[in-house]
């Protein structure tokens, strides 16, 4: 393949042999869908091409937001990346992930987010590992049993709710780290039903204070599954009643596949210490825009400081440099200052400390950190906590 590579945004005319290049990539349906001509609101499209104008390689920049600490921050979110089979090896992922950064810092994305199928290649880019979406399995029937409070109400959901489902969502997410908001033109755009083949809703005074979505599967013999995609609540009487609406299915579903929040109202009602993992999902993190991430992001009230660090990243440009961290009364901001820094931090160490990944001082270890300064003065970066996730993308 010849060295160049060309890296714009694909147009209607190379949604086919995008979709051509992601079907030998992932293994999908040969049968075509309808094509696409259309623009997708919140998403934006990259292909690679080499200089005979083949497609060699595409990706695609989903326009999310990510709660932090009760503050929406703009992401870019990267998903169905795929390089042609000949190509691989070449730097055309490193030049299709270069643009889709670029395109995303003009837009105005502040951080960026990924499930790699391999972590090698965009750790090489700079995002670095810093949460997993786990799913497990419990037996059903090993949920607690609980009798039905008589001051709640539980019902079937229907489409009339969606809204308060929302609202109960965000009341969750927004105080965590790293979940999406599910606001914005691609939530926008979706046409929106009943997720899944049901929804149980936990009702207190006609408030919605509990709710689940699962999908029934199939069978009702020992390999039965009922996958519960969401069970929050936003208190203990709520979580208690889900969780033995929950718990009714075992005499058909033996088995009950979710997604646990930690230290959520519903988790903490689980027998999660019998629990099995059915899947984990790595997920990776970086700053599109460092002043930007630290900026938009909400902080812990009791965090203060002042920290001089230098930053490393040779795919961002405009993130390079020596930069002066102020944390004071639930804010943060990055400023350009003079000269060098005792402490130099990559990219990827930024990413770490900022999703709550890891202390300073792991982080030096993991020589992502260096200087001659005490690494635990980077500890200010990661006063956040650790990412929580419920969407696969």
């Amino acid at each position: 393949m010849p060295a160049t590579v060309h890296v714009r945004e694909l147009t209607a005319d190379d949604l086919d042999a995008a979709w051509e290049l992601g079907r030998f990539a992932f293994g999908s349906d040969p049968q075509r869908p309808a094509p696409a001509s259309a623009p997708v609101p919140g998403l934006t499209r990259y292909g690679a091409f080499d200089d005979s104008g083949r497609l060699v390689g595409k990706a695609v920049d989903l326009h999310h937001d990510q709660w932090w600490s009760g503050r929406a921050v703009p992401a870019a979110d990267v998903a169905g990346v795929a390089v042609a089979p000949e190509a691989r090896g070449r730097g055309v992922a490193r030049a299709l992930l270069a643009g889709l950064l670029r395109g995303a810092h003009e837009r105005g994305a502040a951080i960026s987010t990924l499930y790699p199928t391999v972590a090698a290649p965009y750790r090489a880019c700079g995002w670095e590992s810093a949460g997993v979406l786990r799913t497990v399995d419990l037996a059903t029937a090993a949920l607690p049993r609980h009798r039905p409070a008589s001051h709640l109400t539980v019902r079937a959901g229907t489409t009339a709710d969606l809204a308060a489902v929302d609202a109960l969502y965000e009341k969750v997410a927004r105080h965590r780290d790293g979940m999406l908001t599910r606001r914005g033109e691609l939530f926008d755009a979706t046409d929106r039903g009943l997720p899944g083949d049901g929804v149980t809703l936990v009702e207190a005074d006609g408030e919605l204070v509990g709710y689940a979505t699962w999908q029934r599967g199939r069978g009702y013999g020992a390999d039965s599954v009922l996958t519960v995609d969401e069970a929050l609540a936003v208190t203990t009487e709520a979580a208690r009643e889900l969780v033995g609406v929950l718990g009714s299915w075992a005499s058909v579903a033996p088995t009950l596949r979710l997604c646990p929040l930690d230290g959520d109202a519903v988790s903490i009602q689980l027998p999660l210490e019998s629990a099995r993992e059915h899947e984990r999902d790595l997920w990776m993190h970086r700053p599109v825009d460092v002043a930007l991430a630290v900026s938009a992001r909400g902080w812990p009230a009791h965090a203060r400081g002042v920290v001089d660090f230098g930053l490393t990243d040779p795919l961002a440009e405009w993130n390079a440099g020596t930069w002066r961290l102020a944390v004071a009364e639930g804010a943060a901001e990055l400023t350009r200052v003079d000269g060098e820094a005792d402490l130099r931090l990559e990219v990827r160490g930024f990413a770490l400390l900022y999703a709550g990944a890891a202390r300073a001082r792991s982080v030096a270890q993991a020589g992502l950190l260096h200087g001659a300064g005490d690494p635990a003065a980077l500890d200010l970066l990661g006063v956040g906590g650790p990412t929580q996730l419920l969407d696969y993308f």
